[in-house]
């Protein structure tokens, strides 16, 4: 009755998806950033530990952090990684806007037509486009298989209306999967409130670092930010935020 999709940041995070039963992983890098495309190498691990398996691997296109107007430059980059990463994915995530924010059809379709017996989802650009009915029946018409969607908003739960208003319409033309901020408090919630049934989330916890020597005075990145820390996904806690759901609708 659900599908369930994990954001996974590496190799360590999708096999952890993997062991709680996911039906797939998205496999991307940055997630400070809201996810960019990941590295061949991790893409080539993961598709390893993955082969033959039941979990599909979708695989995030998206060569910046930012918005989804992209010019020549990262069409470019985003076609050599298509290529390169095509043997190892069952799917891909992406997503193009034009300056007026309706959907860059002329581009998915490029995209569209080189994976024609791939999954494809358009990732939350989406939530960022000028017209959600229109891009429902032009994803669909694309052939496209899902959007990934909060509803607009910053998360899920707060995309509420817009969801179950945006889900009536999709229906029977096209998947919508709720993304954004999903966890074992809200799952069961967002399910209830939208009909909803596939559910996009990374269920990462947060783990200190082995290094015992420490320089805190540099910074890779944002000023401030814990250098020490990796956050990943745990198979314990797919399994919560599942259980959440699953449970409570038997």
């Amino acid at each position: 009755m659900f599908e369930f999709e994990i954001c996974a940041n590496g190799l360590r995070s999708a096999m952890n998806a993997y062991e709680a039963g996911v039906t797939r992983i998205e496999l991307c890098a940055g997630l400070s950033e809201g996810g960019t495309t990941p590295s061949i190498g991790t893409a080539i691990s993961t598709k390893a530990q993955l082969n033959n398996k039941k979990t599909k691997l979708q695989i995030l296109l998206r060569p910046r952090g930012g918005d989804f107007c992209y010019d020549y430059n990262d069409l470019i980059t985003m076609t050599l990684d298509f290529n390169k990463l095509k043997p190892y994915a069952d799917g891909f995530v992406l997503g193009f806007l034009q300056k007026d924010g309706n959907l860059d059809m002329h581009s998915l379709k490029v995209f569209a037509e080189e994976a024609p017996n791939m999954s494809l989802t358009f990732h939350r650009a989406f939530d960022m486009c000028a017209n959600p009915l229109k891009a429902i029946d032009q994803l669909a018409e694309l052939g496209f298989d899902r959007i990934l969607t909060s509803g607009g908003c910053a998360t899920a739960e707060e995309g509420i209306p817009q969801l179950r208003e945006w889900q009536r319409y999709a229906e029977g033309k096209i998947q919508l999967m709720a993304g954004g901020g999903i966890n074992e408090r809200n799952i069961r919630y967002i399910y209830e409130e939208t009909g909803i049934t596939a559910f996009h989330f990374s269920a990462r916890e947060t783990f200190g670092s082995t290094m015992k020597y420490r320089n805190l005075q540099v910074y890779m990145g944002k000023e401030g930010a814990d250098e020490y820390v990796t956050e990943y996904t745990t198979t314990e806690r797919v399994q919560r935020i599942i259980d959440a759901l699953v449970a409570g609708c038997n």
